[in-house]
C-alpha cells in the first residue's frame, strides 16, 4: 500500500497546498530539491538570493533563497540555499537552515536548531536546540527544546518504514530519511526519533524518550 501525503496532513487551506505530491517522501532529502526549485522559479528567484522579510544584518544567506514579507531572519542565522522561508515565519537566533529546505507559513526554526532536507508545512515549529534531518513536520506540529529527528542509520544503508495502516515494513528507496509528523504531532523536550520514524496526526512522543516506528494514535511513553 502506497504511502500518502494525505495520511498525515490536511493540505486544505495551506500555502502551496495544490503543489505538494501525495508521496511524502518526495519532500525529503534530493527529492525534495527537485520540487523546491520549481518552487523557487515560479518566484522568480536565480543564482541570487530574493529577500522581502526582514533579515538581521549578521545573518549570511546564499543560494537560491526565497523570504517572503513578514519573514524574520535573526542574528547569526546561516540559511544556504535551495530555500523558501515563507510569510511570517521566524528562523532565529543562530539557526541553520541547510538546504533543500522549506518552510510554509508562519512557521519557527529556532535558536541553535539545524535543519536539513526538511519540509515545515503551515505552523510547525522547531523552537529550540534541535536537529531535523530528512523530515516532514505536518501543520502546527510541535518539537520540543533539544528533539533530535535523526536521518542516517549508524550502517549507512537504506532506511525502512513501517507502514501506518497494515505496518509491513517497506523500504524508503533512501539512505538519509527522517521522519514524517502528521498534523498537530509533538515531541516532548529532548525526545529522538530514529531513521523512518512516522507520527500520525494529533500524536505525541513523551520528552526525553527514543522512539522508533510507527505510531498511529495516542502518546508514546
Amino acid at each position: 500500500m502506497k504511502l500518502t501525503l494525505a495520511y498525515f496532513v490536511d493540505c486544505t487551506g495551506m500555502l502551496h497546498g495544490g503543489r505538494f505530491p501525495d508521496d511524502p517522501l518526495q519532500l525529503v532529502g534530493k527529492n525534495l530539491e527537485a520540487w523546491l526549485l520549481q518552487l523557487l522559479a515560479s518566484y522568480q528567484v536565480g543564482e541570487i538570493p530574493v529577500i522581502k522579510g526582514q533579515v538581521d544584518q549578521s545573518a549570511k544567506i546564499t543560494g537560491q533563497v526565497y523570504i517572503a514579507e513578514g519573514a524574520e531572519v535573526g542574528p547569526g542565522v546561516l540559511i544556504t540555499g535551495p530555500a523558501f522561508i515563507g510569510p511570517d515565519s521566524e528562523v532565529r537566533h543562530t539557526a541553520y537552515v541547510r538546504g533543500p529546505v522549506y518552510l510554509g507559513r508562519r512557521c519557527v526554526v529556532g535558536h541553535a536548531t539545524e535543519v536539513k532536507g526538511s519540509c515545515f508545512l503551515d505552523g510547525a515549529k522547531a523552537g529550540h536546540l534541535s536537529y531535523v534531518g530528512d523530515s516532514v513536520l505536518g501543520r502546527e506540529v510541535n518539537l520540543g527544546a533539544g528533539s533530535k529527528l535523526a536521518n542516517l542509520k549508524f550502517r549507512g544503508d537504506e532506511v525502512s518504514y513501517r507502514h501506518p495502516e497494515t505496518m509491513a515494513k517497506i523500504k524508503s528507496g533512501h539512505r538519509k530519511f527522517g521522519s514524517i509528523l502528521g498534523d498537530r504531532a509533538q515531541t516532548g523536550c529532548n525526545a529522538v526519533l530514529s531513521p523512518g520514524s512516522l507520527l500520525g496526526r494529533d500524536t505525541a512522543v513523551s520528552p526525553c524518550v527514543h522512539f522508533q516506528g510507527t505510531l498511529s494514535k495516542g502518546i508514546f511513553q
